[in-house]
């Protein structure tokens, strides 16, 4: 079965969000419920909306054939949450939540399929007549964040009648009023040809962060609808939609004026039915739109006194309105929008899926790629007012978890770069611009309300995370080719280069400017190692290489030239002191207090105080928390970053390929069951896994290691993965992507939400960089020049590629070499690949243009061009 389809139990994890980006999203449960109703400015996972579901009923000759909810089984177990409730008739002992609905007449087998950004279900098992699927999505447009931001879930139920004769179906969308108990409002609009039904609260201030509007849209001809389930006691509203429903060819409008009854029902209800005739053979499809708008954010996770107080003296208020709110004024007009342009999103939204799983490649490596895109409609991520993209590290059940679009977890995402590079520069700019202290020093997570300004007391300054701001600032320049946007960080990037060995880095990184860190460094792993490492040292040399190209471009020659020397010294330094043979490793004295000492005045250690009081065991005579001898996941991360970004050599390539196969030889378990973990657990029993860090053949191990040293973590697994594929190691990197798509079955967890710190966790969009790697992309939007070396030795195969303006397919033949471009246009001067030398002709969307063969397989236009359709290198 294709990694794709999922039934039975393998659909019990399942929740696909359906939204837009920064916008919240809905999830569709694996069996049809619409659950994880996220779209109230924060994570609310494991929630229902009321009795929010779709239904469908078959009728002839006004006669009910059938009539069921439009949702699969709900499997076992079936005794109830285990969870605290004052409600004496809800919990655990009580069954399943009547908000399931499973006690509803509903069919009794589905099977979903799931290629992101769509999603279908098909039902079947009972006597329904026809076909019956529901197919949901939201907009994902790459180059087109407007779009893709859009508060949106979309839903097509289709029905084919397979039947003899023509059968008349009814489809309604059921939606309860979330926004209050008392003083809900329930309203039917009409819209040209559109039928809207919103719920609001006449009781909510505008500028109450409870403040919202929730509409459910049709574009159907025929139409019925209440306005209001009937009100009252015990589960009368249920029991008297479904008498409505099997006993009414159409539905008659309810509607009240007052407040809410008591009893079990805490939510208004409304629907809207669409009704159609389907002829025998015949395929129709009916579409509704949910759309939300809850326009009032806070910074919830800072709601003190003390913080309020700060942002108050900065001239700031605790408050801002969602980007998508700014663009839609309510979820009236972002419904009439989605309908109105229904068929434009939905043929990029698919043209895209259609590209993307067209690519050459294993299913398990496009399983990856596509999974985690999710994560961007997800709650993890945030458009600010001016729409500035924010990042929470993941999200927990109710709140984001690790704010502040945090350096060093963003470090390892790479979709949003290519999909909507926009909105990643965004995240740079909103960091130099307020994160960077007087002394140069980036404290990793942007406070929120934007605006306010890091200080020296804020989040310490964290070596990768501030380095690889500085390698991203570079990836985004060449995918750009924006140096206008360049010259306007140079100022700050220049300062956080020369924190390393700034007299005001209490740190000492590299205060002799040798090219490599001495001093203490904090980390993505939540401690600080102490003394030269290659992981954290590789960071500061790729920045260094970095800057040294994009200095000159900034007039500032003579800092590049300097920054270059540094490199080419540390680079030296490492590659000869500190790889072992097999890996590279960290060179420190685990006896030696001494080395704490100096780090011993300010608090700015991760578990406060004393530097030497937080890492030294007193009982073991140790200083904890390091690498030492051990082999570490992302020792040589750095080349990972500069092979994904055309930056070159960081470490000498024979040693890299040496120490990635010590890695997968070393970290990589083929079943974690003797794994003793004390960490948290990712992966367990007889699921493979690949550690953080190891200690192998009896070389030292420190008593109280790095910290997660045991877990495995989906984010670092890609990357050290994708390096080995890098690398030629193929087989290698297979297995352990293999391990950790089969972790994400559907039935032990749920596919399109990866965690780690949280659901939805950012650092797993580092699988996007398997189709940069497959495909061999290069780019440098700077010169106007793109390429592609696939690692795919066929002839023939075909990849999607996404840059600043435009995106498409590259695809290679016998006979051609075709770049396709289906949304945008892209501008192209060279184009690199190692199959050109025997080009012969190029076209340029179906025109003749003059070429120069290059040296190292570039193909040099005589005058540059814009592509709106294709590029057609032909092969003799």
């Amino acid at each position: 079965m294709s990694r794709f389809t999922y039934e039975k139990e393998n659909t019990n994890e399942i929740s696909f969000p359906l939204g837009g980006i920064g916008a919240g999203c809905i999830g569709l449960a694996g069996n049809g419920r619409l659950v994880d109703w996220e779209i109230f400015n924060r994570p609310n996972k494991g929630s229902l909306n009321g009795m929010s579901h779709f239904a469908i009923k078959a009728e002839r000759d006004g006669n009910l054939i059938d009539a069921r909810i439009l949702q699969g089984d709900l499997h076992p177990p079936y005794n109830g949450e285990k969870e605290r409730s004052e409600f004496r008739n809800n919990g655990f002992g009580w069954g399943p939540k009547r908000g399931n609905l499973c006690g509803m007449p509903h069919f009794r087998e589905h099977t979903f399929y799931g290629h992101f950004p769509k999603a279908l279900i098909e039902f079947s098992g009972e006597k329904m007549p026809g076909n019956v699927s529901l197919s949901a999505w939201s907009p994902f447009i790459p180059g087109n964040d407007e779009d893709s931001s859009l508060p949106a879930a979309f839903f097509e139920i289709n029905i084919m009648n397979t039947t003899e004769k023509a059968i008349d179906y009814t489809v309604a969308g059921v939606l309860s009023n979330p926004f209050g108990q008392g003083n809900a409002l329930n309203k039917l609009t009409r819209n040209e040809n559109l039928y809207q039904l919103t719920m609001s609260n006449s009781n909510i201030a505008p500028d109450s962060y409870k403040y919202g509007d929730l509409t459910i849209s049709t574009d159907a001809d025929d139409v019925s609808y209440q306005e209001y389930w009937y009100r009252g006691t015990w589960c009368d509203d249920l029991e008297i939609y479904w008498q409505d429903f099997i006993s009414q060819h159409k539905f008659e409008n309810r509607t009240y004026t007052d407040g809410m009854q008591n009893g079990f029902n805490i939510f208004d209800t409304c629907l809207l039915a669409a009704h159609i005739k389907v002829k025998p053979g015949e395929k129709r499809s009916i579409k509704f739109v949910i759309t939300w708008n809850v326009p009032n954010c806070y910074n919830y996770l800072r709601d003190s006194e003390e913080y309020a107080n700060r942002i108050k003296k900065e001239g700031f208020k605790n408050s801002w309105k969602n980007w998508y709110a700014t663009k839609w004024k309510d979820s009236i007009v972002s419904g009439i929008y989605a309908l109105k342009k229904y068929s434009y999103l939905k043929h990029n939204t698919d043209l895209f899926k259609e590209s993307l799983f067209s690519s050459t490649m294993p299913e398990v490596v496009l399983d990856a790629i596509s999974a985690n895109l999710s994560t961007l409609k997800s709650p993890t991520c945030l458009r600010l007012e001016d729409g500035t993209f924010y990042g929470w590290e993941g999200t927990g059940c109710t709140g984001g978890c690790c704010e502040g679009s945090c350096t060093h977890v963003w470090n390892y995402a790479q979709a949003l770069p290519f999909l909507f590079p926009k909105l990643e520069r965004s995240m740079r700019t909103a960091n130099y611009k307020y994160n960077i202290d007087e002394s140069g020093g980036s404290h990793f997570r942007i406070m929120l309300p934007l605006g306010i300004r890091a200080d020296e007391n804020d989040f310490r300054p964290c070596a990768d995370g501030q380095f690889g701001d500085v390698i991203k600032t570079y990836r985004d320049w060449k995918i750009s080719g924006d140096t206008i946007w360049l010259k306007s960080l140079w100022s700050s990037i220049k300062k956080t280069i020369e924190y390393a060995w700034s007299d005001d880095n209490p740190d000492k990184w590299d205060p002799e400017k040798t090219g490599v860190l001495w001093g203490r460094q904090h980390h993505t792993l939540d401690m600080e190692l102490f003394g030269p490492n290659a992981w954290l040292t590789g960071y500061y040399l790729a920045a260094l290489k970095a800057v040294s190209e994009m200095a000159p471009i900034c007039g500032d020659i003579e800092f590049g030239k300097q920054c270059l020397a540094l490199f080419k010294k540390g680079k030296a330094w490492t590659d000869e002191k500190l790889f072992n043979g097999e890996y590279y490793h960290q060179l420190i004295d685990l006896d030696n207090r001494d080395i704490l000492k100096q780090f011993d005045s300010g608090s700015h250690s991760m578990s406060g105080g004393k530097a030497s009081d937080s890492y030294w065991s007193n009982e073991h005579k140790e200083i904890k928390y390091q690498i030492g001898d051990g082999c570490e996941i992302d020792m040589i991360i750095a080349q990972w970053h500069a092979n994904l970004y055309g930056l070159g050599e960081i470490y000498n390539p024979e040693q890299v390929k040496i120490a990635l196969a010590a890695t997968y030889n070393n970290n990589f378990k083929k079943t974690l069951r003797d794994v003793a973990n004390p960490w948290r657990n990712y992966a367990l029993n007889d699921e493979a896994g690949m550690q953080i860090c190891t200690w192998p053949h009896k070389v030292r191990i420190p008593r109280i290691p790095l910290p997660y040293a045991q877990e495995d973590q989906g984010g670092y697994t890609y990357a050290v993965a994708i390096q080995m594929i890098q690398a030629g190691l193929v087989d290698f990197g297979l297995n352990v992507i293999n391990a950790v798509r089969d972790r994400y079955d559907g039935k032990k967890r749920n596919p399109w939400n990866e965690i780690e710190c949280g659901s939805n966790y950012a650092r797993a969009m580092a699988s996007y960089a398997l189709l940069l790697t497959y495909s061999g992309f290069e780019y440098d939007m700077t010169k106007k020049m793109i390429g592609f070396n696939p690692i795919n030795t066929e002839s023939d195969c075909s990849y999607f590629w996404a840059l600043e303006t435009g995106w498409g397919s590259i695809s290679f033949n016998r006979s051609n070499i075709i770049l396709q471009v289906f949304y945008g246009s892209i501008d192209i001067k060279m184009f690199k690949s190692r199959y050109t030398e025997n080009i012969k002709e190029v076209f340029v969307d179906g025109n003749t243009v003059d070429f120069i063969r290059k040296e190292n397989n570039f193909v040099d236009l005589k005058e540059s061009v814009k592509i709106k359709n294709s590029l057609n290198l032909k092969i003799s």
